[in-house]
């Protein structure tokens, strides 16, 4: 696995609301093939930094660069398509449509988007929605759904929501995958399957992901490195345990007798 290059690259990432900065002078990198963790107290900008990094925001100053291009500011439909995707602390689904049809939404430029096209190729929508479903359910095997493929998206458990976020991320093979506090409202057997999906997507798939997360259980189980943010910047980065031992981050986030 290659984990000398920088995948993504943040320099110098700041962001005002209302003369308050809730990212400062922000400098991190994103090794490819990693799972980077970011950690650190409520209020230290880790959202506000995801947010800048997948387009959701515009920083005041600062750049962000994905495999060496300037993608600062770029919108996140844009990025969707360098293959950057984001997942967020409270899922997103479909809740009216299925397991199988929210991961078969995913995919960008169907032919059968257009009305012409419908109307001039419909052997070719048809072949390439049966490629599609294929794959979907290929995914929802992998993330061990399959069972719920035709399950209303609305009724899955928390931690099935999370699983099928994860799973629109691989209908489209993400390079990099930002995941926000995957874990919140996960209960720890799905969140076990949730980590196994992640590793194997990086060990088997050479996937890259970055995740905001609060429990240091996961992380450690998970991550190398661990970034710490405090007040909109990075106060320290290291493996696990070299966090968890470090007196800044102690201080800061962990408290004694937390580590």
């Amino acid at each position: 696995m290659q984990q000398t290059i920088n995948i993504l690259q943040v320099d110098g990432l700041s962001k005002y609301f209302g003369g308050l900065a809730a990212v400062s002078n922000c400098t991190l990198n994103i090794k490819k093939g990693s799972i980077t963790g970011i950690i650190g107290p409520n209020g230290s900008g880790k959202t506000t930094l995801f947010n800048l990094i997948a387009g959701n925001l515009k920083p005041n100053q600062g750049k962000v660069l994905f495999n060496n291009d300037d993608i600062t500011g770029v919108p996140a439909y844009e990025l969707f398509s360098k293959g950057i995707l984001r997942t967020f602390q409270i899922a997103h689904e479909f809740t009216n449509l299925t397991v199988l049809e929210n991961l078969m939404m995913v995919p960008g430029n169907q032919t059968g988007e257009k009305l012409i096209n419908v109307l001039m190729s419909s052997k070719i929508i048809k072949s390439e929605e049966e490629e599609i479903k294929n794959k979907a359910l290929e995914v929802a095997e992998f993330l061990n759904l399959k069972h719920l493929s035709n399950e209303l998206a609305g009724n899955l458990s928390g931690g099935q929501k999370k699983l099928l976020e994860l799973g629109r991320t691989m209908m489209v093979d993400a390079n990099l995958v930002l995941l926000d506090e995957v874990g919140a409202g996960v209960n720890r057997t799905l969140l076990k399957d949730l980590g196994t999906a992640i590793l194997r997507l990086n060990k088997e798939r050479g996937y890259t992901f970055c995740m905001i997360e609060h429990d240091m259980d996961f992380i450690s189980r998970m991550c190398d490195p661990v970034i710490v943010m405090s007040e909109g910047s990075v106060l320290f980065e290291g493996t696990s345990d070299e966090v968890k031992n470090n007196e800044k981050v102690i201080d800061s986030y962990l408290g004694r007798g937390k580590k």
